[in-house]
């Protein structure tokens, strides 16, 4: 779901991703890890520890304090894939793929691997 705020006294910023979430949630969870393993430049929020974030929030969801919620500049997602959030960073912030560092890759052990 994605929608664009109207009257909000934030500043236009298209300089990172703005990652709206709360402690306990899976989506915001699954959204994280894609998130900061594409080495975008992402300002984490949570939404319980600041009241403001929590009312821009609400401001983009209709009301609910709907996590995760992504801005990026005046652009907002509500619940968005990562996909998505690729997709706004290309159309309403290009400048953030070239400044991304994504992570390496980490190498997984199998974890029932057989001796002999």
């Amino acid at each position: 779901m994605s929608t664009e705020p109207t009257g909000t006294t934030q500043p236009c910023d298209t300089s990172m991703i703005e990652f709206y979430w709360r402690p306990g949630c899976p989506f915001c969870s699954a959204l994280r890890r894609p998130l900061r393993r594409s080495g975008l430049p992402v300002r984490e929020v949570n939404i319980w520890d600041d009241p403001t974030a929590a009312a821009r929030v609400r401001q983009a969801a209709g009301g609910n304090e709907t996590v995760p919620t992504v801005f990026i500049g005046e652009h907002a997602m509500v619940n968005p894939s990562f996909r998505e959030v690729e997709a706004a960073v290309r159309k309403h912030a290009p400048a953030l793929l070239a400044e991304a560092r994504p992570a390496e890759p980490r190498r997984r052990a199998w974890p029932f691997r057989r001796r002999r």
